[in-house]
């Protein structure tokens, strides 16, 4: 049981940077930093952003590999049609991001609060990555998981859905927390710069969503049997940065992530408790 979980803890991981899906890691990093700092600050903000970044990827395999594994041969062939789809979507949100708006979110006000500042809105993200994800992804899911509860061992299959879910889970929020920690530091520096973020944070889902659309037609090119996309160079590309991503998250290995976790959430901690001590006193008046 012990080596089944490490291999999910493993599998989510790799998860988070599968081939299909992984240029949408540093677009939600983008889509972080161009949040401006809440009273949770950055620490806060970073892990309740990858919370529902996991929790909708993980809820989308859940649910493919659950009620929608018998149509998973119907389905297959046109998941690529997916990704093409959500790949543009995404590049268009860059491109709005890019011309100073904000993302609108699901909110309960008039004024839609920013996309990373909401909850429900990383719930969806995460969700899209996942559907993003699926073509790449969902077989190690299927064959740890998912076949485990078909087989009836339900806390066993209970148990190895946890362990994915935290290895994708310790990806994102050790990034996310990184970025965070960068992004609060440079704009209490910067302060022209900070007024520049949110715009320019749009530049990566621009980048990301092109990249998702053209690995969904590549996709759709090999399924009709193109030589020519055996040759594609950005899927080239792409593949050696991917590949270098996984290889280094499978040789660094749960425990060096979790340390990371940790002591970044305890830097967050402190850089919060020092920002506090260095606001100036208030000046009294007299007379």
């Amino acid at each position: 049981m012990t080596a089944a979980l490490l291999l999910a803890l493993t599998a989510g991981m790799l998860g988070a940077v599968n081939p299909c899906g992984f240029a949408l890691l540093p677009a939600y990093l983008s889509l972080l930093v161009a949040g401006a700092s809440d009273a949770r600050g950055a620490v806060g903000r970073a892990l309740t952003a990858a919370a529902g970044l996991t929790m909708g990827y993980v809820l989308v395999f859940g649910a493919f590999g659950l009620a929608l594994a018998p149509l998973a041969g119907w389905l297959r062939p046109r998941l690529p049609w997916l990704t093409v789809t959500l790949g543009v979507l995404l590049a268009v949100a860059g491109c709005w991001l890019l011309a100073g708006r904000r993302l609108p979110s699901p909110g309960w006000s008039a004024r839609a609060p920013r996309l990373t500042r909401s909850w429900p809105s990383m719930v969806l993200f995460g969700a899209a990555y996942a559907l993003a994800s699926l073509g790449c992804a969902i077989a190690p899911f299927l064959a740890i998981v998912v076949t485990s509860l078909q087989a009836g061992s339900t806390g066993q299959g209970v148990a190895l859905f946890g362990a994915y879910a935290l290895g994708m889970g310790l990806v994102v929020a050790v990034a996310a927390l990184g970025v965070a920690l960068v992004r609060d530091g440079l704009v209490a520096r910067l302060r022209v710069a900070g007024a520049l973020v949110p715009r320019l944070s749009g530049l990566m889902p621009l980048l990301a969503g092109g990249y998702v659309a053209w690995y969904g037609w590549y996709e759709l090119r090999l399924a009709a049997g193109r030589r020519d996309a055996l040759r594609d160079p950005v899927i080239r590309v792409a593949s050696e940065v991917q590949h270098a991503l996984a290889y280094a998250l499978d040789a660094v290995g749960p425990p060096v992530l979790l340390a990371a976790l940790v002591l970044l959430t305890a830097l967050g901690a402190w850089m919060r408790r020092r920002g506090r001590g260095a606001d100036p006193a208030p000046v009294e008046r007299t007379g």
